[in-house]
């Protein structure tokens, strides 16, 4: 329990308190002969934590999904009482960057906090504001969790060969081929690293890219056709 609270749970107030508490308890178990009651105490205190974790989380995810609704709010007259809208693209776009950059500075280090600070970084890809967008999706993706890093790089690598550092979209965009993860698939890094290498590497990016012209999976394979035409015609 003392390993599980030092390791899982150190970054929460809440847990410091708690591991105190055991360590003081385990410290004068002769004196106290309380053998069952340390137990129980134990017990009580994992479920603690645990219900008090799972109410942040709810918490966080929460913050994060009323941010999505703003991002994915209709521009234009609203339609009901029930449906979120703005009167111009300027002011969805001013609402919706104020309420990531609200998850991601109150939630920094959570998953959901990573997610609003993707999200900011491929809006300010979107906007041209390139040099934001490497400084936001690289911190994603140097310190976020797993599925945030992956879909932080799989932007980074784009926005690498958009400011024309072909050799760091390259590295990302490997780096992604040999680590997939269930938000970015095997098959999505192959197709962007074959986008990559296109200009500077044709023939390893056709390489990539053959194995899937006969895929049983029609997108997969009119996908892979596409590409390999693109890349023909610019010979």
């Amino acid at each position: 329990m003392d390993r599980l609270t030092r390791k899982e749970l150190k970054s929460d107030h809440f847990a410091l308190e708690v591991q105190h508490g055991v360590e003081f308890v385990s410290g004068h178990r002769k004196q106290m002969g309380l053998y069952g009651v340390i137990a129980a105490v134990v017990v009580a205190i994992v479920l603690g934590v645990y219900f008090y974790r799972q109410h942040t989380r709810a918490e966080r995810q929460e913050a994060l999904s009323g941010a999505l609704q703003i991002v994915n709010a209709q521009v234009g007259p609203q339609q009901n009482e029930y449906t979120l809208a703005f009167p111009t693209e300027a002011a969805r776009k001013q609402a919706s960057t104020k309420a990531l950059t609200d998850v991601a500075s109150k939630y920094s280090g959570s998953e959901e906090g990573d997610l609003a600070d993707y999200m900011l970084g491929t809006m300010s890809a979107n906007d041209g504001n390139l040099t934001d967008a490497e400084k936001r999706l690289k911190h994603v993706a140097d310190s976020g969790g797993t599925n945030p890093a992956s879909l932080a790089k799989l932007a980074l690598a784009q926005v690498y060969a958009a400011e024309g550092k072909p050799a760091e979209a390259e590295k990302v965009a490997r780096d992604l081929l040999d680590h997939p993860t269930v938000v970015v698939s095997k098959e999505q890094a192959t197709f962007t690293l074959a986008h990559i290498l296109e200009d500077t590497k044709p023939g390893e990016a056709r390489k990539l890219l053959e194995p899937f012209r006969s895929s049983d999976r029609p997108n997969l394979s009119r996908a892979a056709i596409n590409a390999l035409g693109i890349m023909t015609n610019k010979k």
